[in-house]
């Protein structure tokens, strides 16, 4: 039996330390907030019979003067371009201004393109600086909103748990293990959005709230079994839950395993546009199933060692 809770000084410290680090993270750098929660385009582009060079784009974009201009190459000869300006007017000029850059003729028939050098328009997304103020206050709103549904469902569901810990406890605690598993996730992209640009749109609020859905799952496991055990339990209640935990640590490290290799396969071979929230929710699946073994349980605990005075074992 793996000593789960008698090594909870462990697993909290170490919860501790990725949570601080994490606030740390997002104080200095602060989230990347693509362009759904800050208005502007993003245009993404294909050359056919061409060498991408960003330099050269950023040469010819450079009389428009565009703000926020980010120059990103991907596979295949494309290239995306993220700007704030959002209107059709400077969506033209942009291309127009590569096509002239590159010496391709805009006027090109679609049947007479192949073999030459053209440029294909991939997508084109614009969103006004209201529509992602809006669109922020609405994600901060449904996560608050499903935090305290999760808080209700819990108690309800434990309210014929009332001792050694009371029913409302489990709900909390499974709160607690969910801000630490969303804000690790927002730490380490406060980092990548700092060293690689990776930014913050609403597939990743997605990924949340789905992470949040996942990781209380997982929690309510635990606790369902904690329930079980403590009518038939001799043990004391730190010895009870470490043996609930031992019962279910294998499911919930399976379950996530395999979780976890579908989400890598999507993002390695998947496409561009959904590698944010595949990302996002990789690494909300990795710390939520961490949360669920080794931080919500030993925090059952702690709180019953303080409420009842006892002596750490």
């Amino acid at each position: 039996m793996y000593k789960i809770i008698p090594l909870r000084k462990i697993w909290l410290s170490l919860s501790a330390i990725l949570v601080t680090l994490s606030i740390v993270a997002i104080a200095v750098w602060g989230l990347n907030f693509g362009l759904d929660f800050t208005g502007g385009s993003l245009l993404e582009l294909k050359f056919h019979n061409q060498e991408v060079n960003i330099s050269q784009v950023k040469e010819a974009l450079a009389p428009l003067e565009l703000k926020s201009l980010v120059v990103q190459s991907t596979e295949n000869d494309t290239v995306l371009l993220r700007f704030q300006d959002s209107t059709e007017d400077i969506h033209r000029e942009v291309v127009s201004a590569l096509e002239t850059s590159y010496g391709i003729d805009n006027n090109i028939e679609d049947e007479d393109i192949t073999g030459q050098a053209s440029i294909e328009e991939l997508r084109f997304d614009a969103v006004g600086p209201s529509i992602g103020e809006e669109l922020k206050d609405k994600s901060i709103n449904a996560m608050i909103l499903v935090l305290i549904i999760i808080v209700v469902y819990i108690s309800l569901v434990f309210k014929k748990v009332s001792k050694p810990v009371s029913s409302w406890k489990y709900g909390i605690v499974a709160i607690i293990a969910l801000f630490h598993d969303i804000i690790i996730t927002l730490g380490i992209f406060a980092v990548l959005g700092e060293f690689m640009n990776l930014e913050i749109n609403t597939p990743f609020v997605a990924a949340i709230l789905t992470v949040l859905g996942y990781s209380v799952n997982d929690t309510i496991i635990v606790f369902d079994r904690i329930r079980e055990n403590l009518p038939k339990q001799l043990d004391n209640f730190s010895k009870t839950v470490n043996r609930s935990v031992n019962q279910t640590i294998t499911r919930s490290i399976n379950t996530s395993t395999t979780t976890l290799l579908v989400l890598l396969s999507i993002l390695f071979l998947g496409g561009e546009s959904i590698k944010e929230f595949i990302l996002a929710l990789a690494i909300g699946v990795l710390i939520g199933t961490y949360s669920s073994i080794f931080l919500a349980s030993p925090l059952l605990v702690v709180w019953n060692n303080i409420t009842h005075k006892q002596k750490e074992d």
